[in-house]
């Protein structure tokens, strides 16, 4: 059985929700409510091969803030979301076998599998987390800890090679950060945009097949 090696961030939630990367390169504050973001793995529900869970396009959101004549201010909004496995890219969390058999894998070491935010323009990670809380899912989180074990066996069809990767059943979002001018009632403007990779409580294996 071959054991294919990735780099991951792995960064500490903290570090993951306190840098982001704007036009100018640093984090811009921004009052947000003080969040747990960290799942450790004794929280976490293991779920193995969740087949045709994954979005293969971007599903759109349409989410607009009412408008409100109270001055200027600033929302962020979700264009779109899309169910995506978050992998945990380090040695031990990924596999492959074959042609055919059955493969039984395991996680061999440790690690953290992180919130991962990029765009332009002013923006905090922080912010962007607490609203994917109340519009994506609730069970997305700033990091999630992955430990040894999670034993699974899955068989691999007649000459073809079997792949498993662990990882966290999340999320993948653009969003759009505005805001509004004078009385607040005239058209915002835009300030930021961007995507982000938000992981979940929900972890396991992933399965796909190769012919290669």
């Amino acid at each position: 059985m071959g054991i294919g090696a990735r780099h991951a961030l792995t960064s500490a939630a903290t570090a993951a929700l306190l840098l982001c990367f704007g036009t100018v390169g640093t984090a811009v504050a921004e009052e947000v409510p003080t969040d747990d973001t960290a799942v450790s793995a004794d929280q976490t529900t293991d779920i193995n091969d969740r087949q045709g869970w994954e979005d293969e396009t971007d599903q759109p959101i349409n989410e607009r803030e009412p408008r409100r004549c109270e001055g200027p201010q600033t929302w962020y909004e979700f264009s779109s979301k899309r169910a995506y496995h978050v992998p945990s890219w380090w040695n031990g969390t990924k596999y492959k076998d074959g042609p055919g058999g059955n493969m039984s894998v395991s996680v061999t070491k440790s690690g953290t599998i992180a919130l991962e935010v990029g765009g332009s323009g002013e923006y905090s990670a922080g912010a962007i987390l607490a609203k994917a809380k109340v519009t994506i899912s609730v069970k997305v989180t700033g990091s999630v800890s992955v430990t040894t074990g999670h034993t699974y066996t899955h068989e691999i069809k007649r000459n073809k090679y079997g792949h498993l990767q662990y990882g966290s059943w999340g999320y993948k979002v653009n969003w759009k950060r505005y805001r509004s001018v004078g009385n607040g009632c005239g058209a915002p403007h835009e300030i930021g945009h961007g995507t982000a990779t938000l992981p979940t409580k929900e972890t396991g294996w992933k399965y796909w097949e190769t012919t290669s």
